[in-house]
Order: C-alpha cells, then structure tokens, then sequence
C-alpha cells in the first residue's frame, strides 16, 4: 500500500478527515472529533497507528512481526502497523485494520453521533 492509498482509504470513511494537530508530517484521521489512525506518510517503511480491541492486538502482535504496541500510544488499545515495504503486513488485512479501528471509534462514540453516521 502507498501513502496515497493509505491517505484515501482513511478518508473514504463517513465522515473521517485528515488533520495536522502535531506536526506537518503527521496525519492524523478522525471520525467526528474522534482519532482512528495516524501516520507519518511519508516514513520508510509506511507505518500507521491503529486502535485494536486489547485481546485482538495482541493475537496480531504474536502472529505478525509487522504489528507492535502503538508508538506514542496506550499499548493496551493500539498498534502500530507497519504498511508499506518488504516486511510490511498484505493491503487486504491492513484495510481491514484500518476499518476495525474506524468502527471501535464509532462505536465509542454518544449515541447521538453515531446516529448521524450511515453505519449501525
């Protein structure tokens, strides 16, 4: 996965958008107000931040070298991916990770959001 495919798949979400609260060089991608991913797109190798259920990553941090506790992060609740490269993880399980984290956001979201949203 390239840095634009990373950027659009964040952004084809209902209502995600790409913020620079940090610095310039890190995308940050929210759902209402809400982070679900962040990455420094233009890094070798691509990686990117994702929220995870707690059990979840760390079945994926066993199983994929590529996945590791979330750099900057709370390490019970996200990863950090590595994307692109020879030892990043397949663009099939990535965008399932990305949308994995987009729904544990939304879902953590007041009822009222959530019911803006198409998704249940």
């Amino acid at each position: 996965m390239t840095p634009a495919g990373l950027r659009a798949l964040c952004l084809d979400f209902e209502a995600a958008v790409e913020e620079f609260p940090f610095t310039p060089q890190i995308s940050v991608f929210k759902v209402l107000g809400k982070v679900f991913a962040l990455s420094a797109l233009d890094a070798e190798p691509l990686k990117v931040n994702l929220k995870c259920e707690p059990e979840q990553a760390v079945r994926l941090r066993e199983q994929h070298a590529a996945v590791v506790p979330g750099y900057h992060m709370n390490k019970r609740h996200w990863n950090t991916v590595t994307v692109g490269g020879p030892d990043g993880l397949p663009e099939a399980l990535v965008r399932e990770l990305v949308e994995d984290s987009y729904d544990l956001v939304v879902a953590g979201l007041p009822k009222a959001e959530r019911l803006r949203l198409d998704r249940p």
